[in-house]
């Protein structure tokens, strides 16, 4: 495909660098210069170019652009009928990208993240999933949203990752105070979790780690009975608008 990526922020540029080895024509604009100049440097197929080269050039184009720009820019810029736009922004509807693109069509919302630069990562998605399976699905797993408020709903589920993180980097710190080697201490419990949650769901995996009297049951009754259950819900339901 010849594609155009306007706005090439961190994800946009792992965007790019996860499909860029597939032979599409890809053209990117000038916003992001460190990461244009990267990107045209690993790949004889990315050229930089201004944003009105970017869509004149483009058959698909992707938006890695803020909304608040995205609203002020992309008027001004000569989409055509023939055009399918991909927008990776969290803060604009499908609808509100339809007026800025008209009279390209706006065919889907993507939410990935850094690891589709090499594959193997989740992506969220509202849209033409044939689209976007042409164009991510050989190597993530591109998850269907029904519309808005999925998307709205999965963006603030998908925060968990960070205090997941912070729980294992808090305990691979304790960790680290009683072995003898702290990156092996943390590299082994980023391998637990990550192998675990991945090889089963969580019902069946908190099942099984339900013996009772086990360290598992122990910490976790400790952490729930601390609040660490509601704490989640109270700030994942104001992320999404209700708190």
């Amino acid at each position: 495909m010849r594609i155009g990526v306007l706005g090439l922020g961190t994800i946009a540029s792992a965007v790019v660098e996860g499909i860029a080895g597939d032979g599409h024509d890809i053209t990117v604009s000038r916003r992001g210069e460190s990461h244009a100049a990267r990107l045209s440097g690993m790949f004889g197929n990315v050229s930089v170019a201004d944003n009105r080269q970017v869509v004149e050039a483009s058959e698909v184009v992707i938006l890695g652009l803020m909304a608040e720009v995205a609203a002020d820019l992309l008027p001004g810029l000569s989409f055509r009928a023939d055009q399918q736009v991909i927008t990776l922004m969290a803060g604009a509807t499908l609808e509100q990208v339809a007026d800025w693109v008209a009279p390209a069509r706006a065919s889907a919302i993507v939410m990935p993240f850094p690891g589709i630069a090499r594959g193997g990562s989740p992506i969220m998605a509202q849209g033409d999933m044939g689209l976007l399976n042409a164009l991510f699905g050989a190597r993530n797993t591109v998850y269907e949203l029904q519309d808005a408020g999925e998307m709205a709903a999965y963006l603030a589920a998908q925060a968990v990752l960070s205090p997941a993180v912070k729980l294992v980097a808090d305990a691979a710190g304790w960790l680290g105070e009683h072995v003898a080697d702290p990156d092996q201490g943390e590299s082994f419990l980023r391998h637990l979790v990550g192998s675990s949650l991945e090889g089963s769901d969580c019902a069946t995996l908190l099942r099984a780690l339900d013996t009772p009297g086990g360290y598992n049951q122990r910490l976790r009754e400790h952490m729930v009975q601390s609040g660490m259950s509601d704490a989640l819900i109270e700030g994942l339901e104001k992320l999404g608008g209700k708190g």
